[in-house]
């Protein structure tokens, strides 16, 4: 009698189950494992920091940057997980410290200026890991606070520093590793911070965030641009900055428009404010005589028997910041006939840094306890008709977190900010920006500073 051939089919299942449940079983259980292991950190793949093979264990790698600025020092702690991603030093994702006043201040005495890194350096190595503190790389990046000392004050100084460093720190030190940036290396590092704790790098460059960082001495933007106005980006003359720096990262080519403008920081600006104006200054506060001192130079402050006013400030602002003065040999320029770069969407969503967010949170602009915020220039503005009406008398109980120093200047401070966005950079003055102070990784804040993608970069090198 044959069998119908749904009973053989039930047949060779009853033969064959146990060579089923042999070869199931296993694949179920690898399957059931796989689904509870954590997965892989997205930012693994940063190629152009990738770590080498022998941290592929799971081992942490700490770095320690040091970011010698013109208005003080602080000192950076960051631990990295193998896959590039950070991981807590204690309660924080970072330790950071700062002290005043910067490097610069020591012009005279190099040994003083060297010292005066020591307690962060203690701090710094305080939580480095013992067995790892010989591993450990340390920088020193000096910004335009030393470059306006020249070439010879600033050598001084750094090398008085490595000798500090070579001489007391257990940390992994290299006489390369202390230095003063240049204006490109400094505006690339902030962008790679901003965009990585954003979790942007990788993406499309219309999706990156372009950034605007001020500093003392000098400003710097930086924003990813398409190829084709990479391609037209203008030759300079041999030993300038290029305009566009290629990089590599997160698997992604990206071509960043970078310029650093020295004597354009918040603190180099007020010395180049006084120079544009006569002996008696429309953006000081009314009831303050005194002196400036940048660079190793006093300037003599006097206000005007009126007080600050704001028109005033904006005229002698925009002489200062020569946007009409320079002819622009481009097709287009921000001011001091510098290229802008072209535009485009990689520059749409601004990011803007250091001083423009600490005067926002001095003159009320944004609350203070917040770490970041969307306003526009037009609020910068609005700020300073307030302020440049204020005498000093009153602006300590008015502006009571504003350092005392710094009041006579609030008024300046406000309108070159404004200045700088809309004059300078071409920002219209309603657009939406970003004010940043830290940044949310993960569960915790970052600050937004050039310094992490410094040590992006340190630690790849290990």
């Amino acid at each position: 009698m044959l069998k119908r051939p749904g009973r053989m089919q039930e047949d060779r299942i009853q033969r064959y189950r146990s060579v089923i449940l042999v070869v199931t079983v296993p694949l179920l259980l690898v399957g059931f494992v796989l689904f509870l292991l954590p997965s892989r950190s997205p930012s693994e793949s940063i190629q152009e920091y990738a770590i080498s093979s022998q941290k592929a264990g799971g081992g942490k790698t700490f770095a320690v940057i040091f970011d010698a600025g013109s208005s003080g020092s602080r000192v950076h702690v960051y631990c990295f997980d193998q896959y590039m991603d950070l991981v807590p030093i204690g309660a924080e994702l970072e330790l950071f410290v700062q002290i005043k006043p910067g490097l610069s201040a020591f012009a005279q005495n190099p040994q003083e200026a060297a010292s005066s890194l020591r307690s962060l350096l203690d701090k710094a190595e305080s939580v480095v890991p013992r067995d790892l503190l010989s591993k450990t790389p340390v920088r020193v990046g000096a910004t335009a606070g030393l470059r306006a000392l020249g070439i010879e004050a600033s050598d001084r100084i750094l090398e008085a520093v490595r000798e500090l460093l070579k001489d007391t720190s257990r940390l992994k030190s290299d006489p390369e590793g202390v230095s003063v940036l240049d204006g490109t290396q400094e505006g690339a590092y902030q962008w790679v911070t901003i965009n990585y704790l954003l979790g942007n790098l990788g993406r499309e460059y219309s999706h990156t965030v372009g950034v605007v960082d001020l500093g003392g001495g000098s400003v710097q933007m930086a924003y990813a641009i398409s190829e084709e106005n990479a391609a037209k980006a203008p030759r300079l003359l041999d030993g300038e900055d290029t305009y566009v720096k290629d990089m590599y990262l997160k698997g992604r080519n990206y071509h960043l428009y970078v310029h650093s403008y020295l004597h354009y920081g918040l603190l180099a600006a007020r010395a180049e404010i006084l120079k544009a104006s006569g002996s008696e200054n429309p953006c000081i506060s009314a009831g303050y005589e005194g002196s400036y001192k940048y660079g190793g130079i006093d300037y003599p402050v006097s206000a005007a028997p009126s007080g600050s006013r704001m028109n005033d400030c904006r005229r002698v602002t925009l002489k200062a910041l020569k946007v009409n003065e320079t002819t622009c040999i481009h097709m287009k320029c921000t001011f001091g006939g510098v290229w802008n770069g072209g535009g485009g969407d990689g520059q749409k969503n601004l990011f803007v840094a250091s001083f423009f967010f600490d005067r926002a949170a001095e003159a009320g602009i944004v609350d203070p306890e917040q770490s970041v915020a969307k306003v526009s220039p037009m609020e910068f503005k609005q700020a300073a008709k307030g302020v440049c009406r204020t005498k000093l008398e009153d602006s300590r109980s008015i502006y009571p977190q504003v350092e005392e120093d710094n009041l006579p200047y609030l008024c300046m401070d406000l309108v070159y900010q404004y200045t700088l966005l809309v004059d300078g950079f071409g920002i219209d003055p309603r657009q939406k920006i970003t004010l940043v102070k830290k940044i949310k990784y993960r569960d915790a804040f970052v600050e937004a500073a050039w310094p992490l993608g410094s040590a992006i970069e340190a630690v790849s090198v290990l």
